[in-house]
């Protein structure tokens, strides 16, 4: 055989031996995770999950319990029930075991406004202990990364909260970290700064865990393998994004309705989105059957799945 193709065929073998081994152990796994606050309060109670390779959203309402969640992962909180395992390493009662590998973006992510960009990421790459030549590397390929080349001399505090947030991104990625979390990274971002964070986020992906914790829906269907949603301290369901939006399938309807029968159709069904027009209300809905003769079948979303799981919860 030529060498140039046993070459390629070595290169091959190598690369598909190293995803074996990266589903095999990059994992993170919990098991009962419960975070009790007060006598009658749990944050989150008996969350049992497994985090492989790939970007996972952790979906829920507000108040639901993701930062509670994402607060024990980061080793912020310790539970008050169960443990969390990462590479099989009980993370509860080490915690330095997943701090070395971690990368995090919390909710409130705060900067030095009177450092530039590059002053910034090399303030952070010294608390990590990187030494001057890994760090000037990982800056430059993060801000590239983060498509802040030009602006890296600029100060943080003239950034918009969007380019702060990739800011996060980047600092978070600096250690080139085998986990990432982001806390609700888009709140408060504009249509196109919410469109180039998750393209951040879905470009650092391979060879990682990514745990983005968000309420808002399209954020995780444009970026997410798996989905976990949680719901009053609650995990409801941890699966695929098309599993999850084939639970509704054939069961989502578009109808015109006068406006004095929205109230009833909102009592029966769960109702999804309204349109106000001039002729009536047209509505969006998840029913077993058509909820009127002139109701059009269409094809489901994610935003549709996961409402209807939250209202079967609700219904419990």
């Amino acid at each position: 055989m030529e060498p140039a193709y046993l070459n390629t065929m070595f290169l091959l073998v190598q690369r598909y031996i190293y995803r074996i081994l990266i589903y095999l152990f990059m994992k993170l796994r919990t098991e009962g995770l419960g975070k009790q606050y007060s006598e009658d309060t749990w944050g989150i109670r008996d969350i049992s999950l497994e985090f492989t390779e790939g970007i996972h959203g952790l979906l829920g309402p507000n108040g639901a319990g993701k930062s509670t969640l994402m607060n024990i992962l980061t080793t912020v909180m310790k539970p008050t029930t169960g443990t969390a395992y990462w590479e099989n390493k009980d993370i509860i009662e080490s915690p330095g075991a997943i701090r070395s590998i971690l990368g995090y973006l919390p909710q409130d992510f705060g900067v030095y406004p009177d450092l530039t960009l590059e002053e910034f990421l090399e303030y952070m790459a010294a608390l990590r202990g990187l030494n001057s030549e890994t760090a000037n590397a990982r800056i430059d390929e993060m801000i590239t990364l983060t498509n802040l080349a030009d602006v890296r001399n600029r100060k943080l505090k003239t950034f918009s909260g969007g380019m702060r947030q990739r800011v996060g991104i980047a600092q978070a990625l600096l250690n080139d970290p085998d986990l990432l979390i982001a806390d609700e990274p888009t709140v408060g971002l504009d249509p196109e700064e919410r469109v180039r964070l998750r393209s951040a986020l879905s470009n650092t992906a391979d060879g990682r865990v990514i745990i983005l914790s968000t309420h808002i829906v399209p954020d995780v269907e444009a970026t997410a393998n798996k989905i976990a949603i949680l719901d009053n301290g609650q995990l409801l369901t941890h699966t695929t994004v098309g599993e999850l939006i084939n639970r509704v399938d054939d069961q989502v309807f578009e109808c015109l309705v006068p406006r004095e029968k929205l109230s009833t159709l909102q009592e029966q069904y769960q109702v999804c989105s309204t349109v106000q027009r001039s002729d009536g209300v047209k509505v969006r809905l998840i029913a077993p059957t058509p909820p009127t003769d002139d109701a059009t079948k269409v094809s489901p979303t994610l935003e549709d799945a996961y409402l209807e799981a939250i209202d079967q919860q609700d219904g419990i």
